[in-house]
């Protein structure tokens, strides 16, 4: 039962989209090649039948899908799994114990070899190398998100044109109609569909592979089997020898019978690789075959009925049946391209490269199963634009095919450095797999980018405002985490806070809150120089999203102390994998965050402290010379006497504010006692936590190139003020938060 349940939702939300294939892949190719005999036919089918077998199968299928991330797949779940064998990430603010986690480890043993040694050598010493990578996957993500906004346009008006068939007048304009209302009908119920979808819909696909294998036997034993000659690859030559130039053209139509071949490896987070690699050699790929072989069929027989081939090749007893299971299956392809996008923006927001947005969960069972609200309605004004614009299949067809192969150009390129790098293949197979793909795939993108003027513009105006957005969210992220290193304060300063801050310490919890993970923020030098209180316990919270799937919960916080232990300040590294849910609420946050600060102190109890352990990140840092700081009223105050000395606890009531000026006990000596520790954290507990946050205003130094100071002073800016920051997802009451807005200039 659980069997049969795994591939009716492997149906539905892995395959739908290469599924649809057969309504468009002939209309388009024999518009830019016309019919002009029976090896035409012969020619163009061995060329879908080969791709089919080539790019689906040997390459998605038996190889790309093993290079997922712990069962995450798409081109940052590649690009995550680099990152963590080599430290490639342009943001240097990882810390060594991360690879002590359990989810940080390789599934898969590998042996320290030369070449694989010097692969990431080259990659963490190239800064070009890194840079390069980076793009790269930024411009196969923007490739990838137009192909999820191409895919419902072509599916739902391929599927819907099927009423010129059915009905002989039926106008284009009608078509249109028709498949805007769909698609507004489809994304309005996107969000509930998510979570169930697989159940409810794996049966009507499972009806529609079944429909697409038996018209196709039905047009064979109608038509004969000539159609069987195709798998001679020798057709594919003939066809080039006759007309090589609108043969190349046709190209980009033949690589629509492999779109969603992506989506087979992005949507591989619902099912095991295992379950994936049977059904579409079991079912699928059976499936298909037949149906390009039985209009292949219809074609001999009928050559000028180029147009609608599959809508007249049914047979006219099943048409109207047929014609409702398609436009279904249109509708459930482009809900599988929309969950593969959910997931992809997802993992590229965890990695720094997307502006935070709202994300919805849509199952307690699945995380994986999630919804965007935004990306969702601009994925349905996006596709009623294209629609709009094009309004047949072969503008759009066009344009399809860039989208594709753009992803694909990607794919091929990180699953041979993850070959190199973590497989350690033998470079005889690394070799064949890169030469071959890239060389297909080079050749089928040059056919299509000859299109562009018939459609493939709009899609790469598209993908280029994509591409700027990642490239400057990426961009202005790195300056600012660059900027806040720069201005951290030093531990060294915080030994010489002094008495003429006239600082107070306030029982209850403070949270500071930055991207920093050693050195103390900037912001807390600000604060302690603005008001005249802080917290008893002062904890600089870091929230890290590590290039893994998932973090145990018990791996999940990483303590350290600041200083010595009578100042009662802490770090905290909250790590978070791109897979994770972030949307706990802050009291679930501030309950686990204590507990495991106070296993921490217990463990240190025990054990060494952690700035003295070997495989610990080290807190420590140079000395460097003593700051002034100045407080808003131009008082300049020299820092040279701790904030709090000695803590004696007492069984009064702790008052509302206790001075810095330390308490002296000669019987209790609170650094060496573990019990009053934890005492003294519990009362600051239940005196309740606020968060200081940072909310700083970048600008670019007034010497900067005009670029730069476009991008970081509006587009960058722009973004920041309407994207959601990482510590405000847990809903956080005002009555709790305190920000802080410094300029800083980059």
């Amino acid at each position: 039962m659980r069997t049969m349940f795994l591939a009716l939702q492997t149906l539905a939300v892995v395959f739908g989209d290469i599924g649809i294939g057969p309504l468009y892949t002939f209309d388009v190719m024999f518009n830019k090649y016309p019919i002009h005999g029976e090896e035409d036919i012969l020619g163009a089918l061995s060329l879908v039948l080969y791709t089919l077998i080539l790019m689906p199968l040997v390459k998605y299928v038996l190889v790309v899908l093993w290079a997922n991330d712990d069962g995450e797949g798409g081109i940052f779940a590649l690009y995550s799994l680099i990152c963590r064998n080599a430290k490639v990430s342009l943001i240097p603010n990882q810390v060594h114990s991360e690879k002590r986690m359990s989810s940080f480890r390789l599934k898969l043993p590998t042996p320290e070899l030369e070449r694989s040694i010097k692969v990431k050598e080259r990659l963490e010493s190239s800064l070009l190398l890194k840079k390069l990578l980076l793009g790269l996957v930024l411009y196969g993500t923007s490739m990838f998100i137009s192909n999820g906004v191409i895919t419902p346009a072509m599916s739902v008006l391929s599927a819907v044109s099927g009423l010129k068939v059915g009905i002989r007048n039926t106008s284009q304009d009608v078509v249109v109609m028709i498949s805007v209302a769909l698609l507004v009908i489809l994304f309005s119920l996107q969000r509930y569909a998510t979570s169930k979808v697989g159940f409810a819909l794996g049966p009507s696909l499972l009806v529609w592979f079944c429909c697409l294998g038996g018209i196709g036997l039905y047009n064979l034993s109608l038509y004969g089997p000539t159609a069987f000659k195709a798998f001679n690859p020798l057709y594919i030559i003939y066809y080039f020898g006759r007309n090589p130039f609108q043969a190349w053209l046709s190209l980009g139509g033949c690589l629509l019978c492999a779109t969603g071949s992506e989506a087979i490896f992005s949507n591989l987070c619902y099912f095991p690789v295992r379950y994936v690699q049977y059904m579409f050699v079991l079912l699928v790929l059976p499936c298909l075959v037949l149906a390009y072989l039985g209009q292949a069929a219809f074609l001999i027989a009928n050559p000028k009925s180029s147009e609608q081939v599959f809508f007249s090749s049914i047979p006219s007893g099943v048409f109207w049946p047929v014609f409702l299971v398609a436009n279904l299956a249109a509708l459930i392809a482009s809900r599988t391209m929309t969950v593969a996008i959910f997931q992809c923006l997802k993992q590229s927001i965890a990695l720094g490269c997307f502006p935070r947005l709202k994300i919805v969960h849509t199952s307690r069972k699945f995380m994986a199963k999630i919804y965007i609200p935004v990306v969702n309605w601009f994925l349905l004004a996006s596709c009623l634009g294209f629609i709009v614009l094009f309004r047949n299949i072969h503008d759009v067809g066009n344009a399809y095919a860039i989208a594709e192969l753009g992803v694909m150009i990607m794919a091929t390129v990180y699953v041979t450095i993850i070959m190199l790098l973590i497989w350690e293949f033998n470079i005889v197979k690394v070799l064949s797999f890169f030469i071959t793909f890239l060389f297909l795939e080079l050749i089928f993108f040059s056919s299509a980018l000859s299109s562009v003027g018939d459609g493939g513009w709009a899609l790469l105006i598209f993908a280029s405002v994509l591409l700027m957005i990642m490239f400057i969210w990426n961009y202005g992220s790195k300056l600012k985490y660059d900027s806040e290193v720069k201005q951290k304060l030093s531990k060294d300063l915080m030994r010489k806070l002094g008495p003429n801050l006239g600082t107070i310490r306030a029982p209850g919890l403070g949270l500071v809150c930055s991207d920093i993970v050693k050195g103390v923020p900037a912001i807390f030098g600000h604060f302690l120089t603005s008001l005249p209180a802080i917290h008893s316990i002062i904890v600089f919270v870091c929230i890290r999203n590590v290039p893994v799937p998932v973090v145990h919960q018990s791996e999940r916080f990483l303590f350290q102390r600041v200083c010595s232990r009578s100042y009662h300040m802490f770090r905290c590294i909250a790590r978070y994998g791109y897979k994770d849910k972030k949307q706990e609420h802050h009291s679930v946050f501030e309950r686990l965050l204590i507990e495991g600060l106070e296993k921490y102190i217990q463990r240190e109890a025990v054990e060494l402290s952690l700035q003295s352990e070997d495989d610990v990140d080290s807190d420590e840092e140079p000395p460097t010379p003593m700051k002034i700081i100045t407080a808003p009223n131009g008082s300049l105050y020299s820092l040279d006497v701790p904030l709090l000395a000695d803590y004696a606890p007492s069984t009064q009531v702790i008052p509302e504010a206790s001075c810095s000026t330390p308490l002296h006990d000669p019987v209790l000596d609170y650094a060496q006692n573990l019990e009053l520790e934890l005492a003294f954290i519990k009362q600051s507990k239940q005196s309740g936590a606020v968060y200081l946050i940072d909310n700083p205003i970048i600008k670019a130094r007034k010497d900067s190139w005009f670029f730069k100071k476009l991008m970081i002073n509006y587009f960058f800016a722009f973004l920041r003020n309407n994207c959601r920051r990482a510590i405000m997802l847990m809903s956080i009451p005002h009555s709790n938060m305190m920000q802080v807005r410094m300029t800083s200039y980059v």
